[in-house]
């Protein structure tokens, strides 16, 4: 296993787990300068959880559900599975869907349409480092 290096752990980086290409778009559109956004719906895809705790924070869309990816699962994985304690701002979802995330211990919860105001926000408060 090859350890992170201390110029990884300080780059500014966040992932977002959504289908939603328009979303994805805008969203990338207003990433921050220094900021790096990774879109994904496979963890693993990403590397172990060495790899995943390098990100400052995760965006989950509890809308979005495939045969190969189910939000509950993710956060279940993230807690569980690997014991991290990244943020994990979910958005969208019915009530059903987020008391579920609330059990299975994501962070905060938020409309679609709040994810864009939320970003700057996010990435300043994260924005430890250099």
């Amino acid at each position: 296993m090859t350890q992170p290096t201390i110029a990884a752990r300080l780059q500014r980086k966040f992932i977002l787990m959504t289908n939603d290409t328009a979303l994805q778009a805008s969203m990338q559109a207003a990433v921050p300068d220094g900021w790096e956004m990774v879109t994904t719906l496979d963890l693993d895809a990403l590397g172990g959880f060495e790899q995943i705790l390098l990100y400052r924070f995760i965006f989950l869309d509890l809308d979005t559900l495939t045969d190969d990816f189910d939000p509950q699962d993710a956060i279940r994985k993230i807690r569980m599975e690997l014991m991290l304690n990244v943020a994990i701002f979910c958005f969208g979802g019915s009530d059903d869907e987020r008391d579920q995330a609330r059990l299975n211990r994501a962070d905060r919860f938020f409309d679609r349409h709040e994810m864009l105001e939320r970003l700057p926000q996010f990435c300043h408060q994260y924005r430890w480092g250099d």
